[in-house]
Order: structure tokens, then C-alpha cells, then sequence
């Protein structure tokens, strides 16, 4: 295993939330971190706030959605630094909305950027790390890879089959030295619920208890040098996963009833995209505010 200043880290959405809070926990070790995203003024705030912690950065500006642009990533790093150990997918949007009344482009995305954009990632590198013959992989789940909630068909969609992915993923590529693993957390406070989609007609919020950021962060370094296949992180919303296994109707009505009365608001709010198809850079943060 790479000594921990010696790695190289490529961190895919880290201009805010998660990725960001992961970017700086790195940091804080000393790793070298090649930081990507959408917004390039976001990502130049995120690279400076690593070097004051002592890391060595670079900034490669990178939708996940083009195959090109992620092969761009790859070469990028490996030009700069000869190498890359970690590979962290954490680049997500998040959408409101019914199977009926999300329109196409919006649920076209969700998949797009959550599941294909992620796949599309480990295409990218996986022949860099199979000449390494080394590399861990961690990709961005959710406990939603493994419950449903009404009002997230896409982004729930997206989630359940990134676990399938992972899964599969996991047993072919280990034989060359590269490990696969999927973070799973509950609800975060992170601004994606300022990013989100919405086409529910009300105004939203995360449903609790919400946890920091730090806390996936955390989880995502000490995978770097200690694997796991899963991980979640946020033991209380888990708790619904064998639930559902075993009184399904039930939790399907408490879901609904969770969303209707403590995430939808009074308030009306128009139809939006969110950040689907353009980043907000003067929202880029680690925290929401929602805590």
C-alpha cells in the first residue's frame, strides 16, 4: 500500500458537499489531490484551502458525463503526479419529483450523472490502475441503493443500480490488486438540497436526522487504506433497510408519510432543474446549512 503523502487521490465533485469535505480531509495528511468538477472557481477555492493544509494539488475542471473529458482527467494526473491510488466518484445531483411529473430531461440526468457518469469513471481509469496492478475505487452510494422513498424515483433509481455495478465490478478486478468499495450515506448536510431539482410544486427539505459531511469524508479516507466492499454512514435512517425487507407495506406508507409532512413545506415553489445541467458556484460549499 502507497504511503498516505505519497498517494495520489483524484476526487470527482469536489467543489462542494461531500467531495470538498473530502478533499480536505486528504489534505490534512498530506496527499496529493487532483480535484474535479464543473465550476473552475469553485475548485480554485477548494485547492487553495488543501495547499494551506500542506497538500499538493491540481485542478482539472470535468463533467462526468463526457467520456473525453474523463479520459482528459485521467492523463491529466497521471502526466502531473505518474500515478493514481485513489479513485473517489462523488459527484451526484439530486431531484424532487413523481414518476409523472419529473419531466424526461431531468430524470435522463439524474441517471446520467449519478450512475453513468460514475461508470464512465471507473472506464476511464481502470486501465491505468490495471497497470499499477493497484487502486481502490470508491464510489458514492446512498442508503437509498437499498430502500425507496416515494418523490426520488431517478435518484433512487440511480443508486440501486450503482450498488448492482459495484457489486459486479468488486470480483473483476480484484485479481489485479484493485479494490472497489461503496460509501453509503444517509441523509448529509450538504448544499445538493439547494442544487436539487424540484418539480413537486413545494418548497423542500432533507429528510432527518441529518449528519455532517465530515462524517462520509472521514469514512472515504480510512477506505483508502483500509477497504471494505460497503460502508453507511448514518446507522438510524440504516435501520429501514431490514425493515423494509420485512414489513414493506408499512414502510412504504411511513415513507410517504415521512416526505408529505417533514420534507414538503407549505410554501409553494416553481418547476427547476437545480444545478442538473449548470453548477452554482456561489452555493459551492461543504455544509447546507441544514443542521
Amino acid at each position: 500500500m502507497t504511503q498516505t503523502r505519497d498517494r495520489v487521490v483524484v476526487i470527482l465533485g469536489a467543489s462542494s458537499g461531500i467531495g470538498r469535505a473530502t478533499a480536505l480531509e486528504f489534505a490534512a495528511a498530506g496527499t496529493r489531490l487532483v480535484l474535479a468538477a464543473r465550476s473552475l472557481s469553485s475548485l480554485r477555492d477548494v485547492a487553495a484551502e488543501c495547499e494551506q493544509k500542506g497538500a499538493e494539488t491540481l485542478v482539472v475542471v470535468t463533467d462526468v458525463t463526457p467520456e473525453a473529458q474523463l479520459a482528459s482527467l485521467v492523463d491529466a494526473t497521471v502526466e502531473r503526479f505518474g500515478r493514481i491510488d485513489v479513485w473517489v466518484g462523488v459527484a451526484g445531483v439530486f431531484g424532487w419529483g413523481t414518476v409523472d411529473t419529473m419531466p424526461a430531461q431531468a430524470f435522463d440526468r439524474i441517471i446520467e450523472v449519478n450512475l453513468l457518469g460514475q461508470v464512465r469513471g471507473v472506464r476511464a481509469v481502470l486501465p491505468q490502475l490495471t497497470e499499477q496492478r493497484s487502486g481502490t475505487i470508491v464510489l458514492l452510494g446512498s442508503v437509498y441503493s437499498r430502500v425507496a422513498s416515494p418523490y426520488l424515483s431517478a435518484y433512487i433509481a440511480s443508486k440501486h443500480a450503482l450498488l448492482g455495478f459495484a457489486d459486479v465490478l468488486r470480483p473483476e478486478i480484484r485479481p489485479a490488486g484493485i479494490h472497489v468499495c461503496l460509501v453509503m450515506p444517509a441523509t448529509i448536510d450538504t448544499p445538493i438540497y439547494q442544487h436539487t431539482a424540484n418539480f413537486t410544486g413545494h418548497k423542500m427539505r432533507p429528510l432527518p436526522p441529518i449528519a455532517a459531511a465530515e462524517r462520509v469524508a472521514r469514512a472515504i479516507v480510512r477506505l483508502a487504506s483500509r477497504p471494505r466492499a460497503r460502508v453507511i454512514v448514518g446507522r438510524t435512517q440504516a435501520m429501514t433497510i431490514p425493515l423494509q425487507r420485512i414489513a414493506r407495506p408499512l414502510v412504504d406508507r411511513l415513507q410517504r408519510a415521512a416526505i408529505q409532512r417533514i420534507s414538503m413545506r407549505d410554501q409553494p415553489a416553481d418547476p427547476t432543474l437545480g444545478t442538473l445541467f449548470k453548477p452554482d458556484p456561489a452555493s459551492n460549499a461543504i455544509s447546507g446549512g441544514w443542521k
